[in-house]
């Protein structure tokens, strides 16, 4: 079987589908259109996330046998027209979900304890001990929507705190030991930290609005390491001001590029509620690395040869 992979990742997936037989072609240059003209050469591919696998491009890859992708979600690929040609799909959340469940709780704590508006201060030379006063994570309802791979190893990582874990997820009966699964009015009820770990779909795109957000009976703070499309940037800024969000780490922004490389390259591509969202001291937010760490980028890719590897071998 030929694989073409189209986005670099980790040596040992090249090294080890070559030792399973596999022949590899890497090609990481040419544009969408350019392999599209050649696609139907190959029994499988795998990509990241540098652009959109359509209808077109499927009905050209006559002989694809599998889609790899080496990240936890397939939104970039038209999934249902691929599974109707019989075209098998890996994704590898199981390689992240740690780095995922990391940064999400690294960034409550450097948030309820100011530790970026600190740092800053101390480099200009000032120290301000009370009005950086942090509060603790202790006693509070963190919320979880979305239970699945990110989820769970997010509520893992809270059973160290003496905090109650709840979830909601639009699948039934997934509850464990680490979370409790209740109703969305329930989560609006008691939630004191709401944390997103849902993957991109109809359902969730502008799904933190100003609607959802002022369904939560008390001001919460919002961690979203999922998708940028989820929450809107000016009714999330409206509620930061207005305090009914008290802050918000995010390492996704809805203005991303499809491929989650780049953001903006000039002042003038800044939407306005982002030139506002950068102006506030209670955000931390960063590049879309979450789920980007060293041991992660091997695990994904060793996940992705796992799973042709069952299938193929």
């Amino acid at each position: 079987m030929k694989i073409l992979h189209i986005d670099a990742n980790h040596p040992l997936l090249l090294e080890q589908l070559n030792n399973l037989g596999f022949e590899n072609e890497e090609n990481y240059t040419s544009s969408k259109a350019e392999i599209e003209a050649k696609i139907k050469e190959y029994d499988g591919i795998i990509i990241r996330s540098r652009f959109k696998i359509d209808k077109d491009f499927l009905d050209q890859a006559i002989n694809l046998k599998f889609i790899g992708r080496v990240g936890a979600g397939l939104e970039s690929i038209d999934t249902e027209y691929a599974e109707k040609k019989g075209i098998k799909l890996f994704s590898a959340p199981e390689g992240n979900r740690n780095a995922v469940g990391e940064h999400a709780l690294g960034m409550i704590l450097s948030l309820f304890n100011k530790l970026n508006i600190a740092n800053q201060q101390v480099r200009k030379g000032l120290w301000n001990r009370e009005e950086n006063r942090g509060i603790e994570l202790d006693l509070k309802t963190v919320g979880i929507i979305g239970y699945g791979h990110m989820g769970k190893a997010f509520a893992r990582k809270l059973r160290g705190f003496d905090v109650e874990v709840i979830c909601y997820d639009i699948k039934r009966n997934i509850e464990n030991s680490d979370a409790t699964q209740v109703t969305l009015d329930e989560l609006f009820k008691k939630t004191d930290v709401l944390s997103l770990h849902t993957p991109w779909t109809p359902l969730t795109d502008k799904m933190i609005n100003t609607g959802f957000i002022n369904k939560f009976k008390k001001p919460f703070w919002l961690i979203n390491t999922a998708r940028g499309k989820s929450v809107v940037t000016k009714d999330l800024v409206a509620a930061l001001k207005s305090e009914k969000i008290l802050g918000a780490g995010l390492d996704v922004l809805e203005y991303e590029k499809s491929s989650f490389e780049n953001l903006f390259t000039s002042e003038k591509e800044i939407p306005e509620p982002l030139k506002e969202l950068l102006k506030l001291d209670n955000v931390i937010i960063s590049p879309h690395i979450a789920g980007w760490t060293v041991e992660s980028k091997e695990k994904l890719a060793q996940t992705i040869v796992d799973k042709i590897k069952e299938a193929f071998c």
